[in-house]
């Protein structure tokens, strides 16, 4: 009662907080946010290359976007999912230690062990434990150059994480996107890319920047789907337009795959071997109701250890269905990965990679209400379903779940504020840790 308690007073907290940060600023120019298409690349270019006709004024070949996102965060317990009095080894793999996520990028609110041992099986953190406190999760600067002279675009994401740890206060510096895109013919929405890209793997990347992700954190099996890596891709669609329907294909050679970065490093490979990936997916887009379906495939070797014969597979369904304001999202994602040699992670080196193997996936429901109210745009409430199934080989599988609810709130086109609430469950096979959270994002973008 204590516990919950406290998280209604941090609650109530953080929202007069952010009402009184939104009465307090002045009304500046509409300007679209940035958004993704249909397919999650980072810019909406996918209608192929047309150079501009002959007195047409063409958009300026060079464009910087970004965000802000501040947030407000309470953690219950320490802030982490590991229990006090249990003595599991690797500690890590009795719990969620990804569960007391507090924004976008999935960094819980702490990640300290108590000393247990631990084999790498972490997510980032923000270091603040169980205290109340302000964040500033992400400053996100993106770079665009698409010339009129060539179907060819050039896009970097750089984002500033400032973050407290052990040591202090210390901001980490990341390279989330960098590549080139070329659109080769103007009749047919074919893209090659090369570079460091977002996964192909089902839909949750599309909605991994805070200024376009509906809540605040990710699902319980984002961290299987969502990274970036270092490769080549192939984006393709059809259009069938007496159905009012596309098909497309997008198929990708990475150094590691769809996981994020904390549990397989992208930016090198250490097996010497690609790991290919892809999505087929369907799409309705017809006048009352847009209805996107997808089926997802990865295989090849672990990226967190070297040796090639440690393989990992992973399938998935997912559904996107929009109408009158309602929004349907649900994925299903299946993982296996094979046993292998000494891990090493972005987070440290560790003495074995364990085979494992998950099962998992989430229903999200939001309703959208348009709006023109001064600054006000919109007002969405929504809520999410997850659960997971996991198991490392020789240890006991637990099953968590978690219910999430939030509301969102768009102010002109420039500024985004949310505040949800997270439930985490452990169902079976870990003990039962007070690690609810929550959380809350003022989101600036330009």
């Amino acid at each position: 009662m204590i516990a919950r308690g406290r998280a209604a007073a941090a609650v109530g907290l953080a929202l007069g907080l952010l009402g009184w940060s939104a009465r307090g600023l002045a009304q500046v120019p509409s300007v679209p946010a940035p958004e993704p298409d249909a397919e999650g690349e980072p810019v909406n270019d996918s209608d192929g290359y047309t150079p501009p006709a002959d007195g047409q004024g063409a958009p300026p070949p060079f464009s910087i976007n970004g965000y802000i996102d501040v947030g407000f965060a309470k953690a219950q317990g320490n802030g982490t999912s590991f229990a006090p009095g249990d003595q599991s080894v690797p500690a890590d793999y009795g719990v969620d230690t990804f569960a007391p996520a507090v924004n976008a990028r999935g960094d819980v609110a702490s990640t300290d062990s108590g000393g247990r041992f631990v084999n790498g099986f972490l997510p980032r953190q923000v270091g603040i434990g169980g205290r109340p406190s302000f964040l500033l999760n992400t400053l996100d600067v993106d770079l665009k150059y698409a010339p009129s002279s060539a179907p060819l675009m050039v896009f970097s994401r750089v984002q500033f994480l400032p973050r407290f740890t052990g040591s202090g206060d210390d901001t980490r510096v990341y390279v989330e996107q960098a590549f080139g895109r070329l659109v080769p013919f103007d009749s047919q929405e074919l893209a090659l890319s090369a570079g460091k890209f977002d996964s192909v793997f089902g839909i949750e990347y599309l909605d991994n920047q805070a200024n376009i992700r509906t809540g605040v954190t990710p699902s319980l099996v984002a961290r299987y789907t969502t990274g970036q890596s270092v490769g080549a891709k192939l984006f393709y669609r059809i259009q069938i337009a007496p159905l009012w329907s596309a098909v497309s294909l997008n198929v990708a050679g990475t150094n590691s795959g769809n996981f994020v970065e904390a549990l397989q490093p992208p930016d090198a490979s250490l097996s010497g071997e690609p790991v290919g990936s892809g999505r087929l997916g369907y799409e309705l887009n017809a006048p009352v109701v847009q209805v996107k379906l997808g089926a997802s495939g990865m295989t090849g070797p672990r990226n967190d250890q070297g040796d090639q014969s440690a393989r990992q597979k992973a399938f998935g369904l997912d559904a996107r269905v929009a109408a009158f304001g309602v929004y349907l999202n649900a994925e299903y994602v299946h993982v296996n990965e094979g046993q292998g040699g000494p891990k090493t992670t972005s987070i440290g080196n560790f003495p074995f990679s364990s085979a494992f193997s998950v099962r998992g996936g989430y229903v999200q429901l939001a309703y959208a209400l348009p709006l023109a109210v001064g600054p006000l745009h919109k007002v969405t409430v929504y809520g999410r379903y997850d659960r997971r199934h996991a198991w490392f080989d020789g240890f006991t599988p637990i099953t968590v779940d978690r219910m999430t609810a939030g509301l969102r709130v768009d102010l002109w086109e420039l500024l985004i504020l949310k505040a949800e609430y997270l439930d985490n469950r452990e169902l079976s096979g870990a003990p039962t840790v007070a690690n609810n959270v929550f959380t809350s994002s003022l989101v600036y973008s330009w």
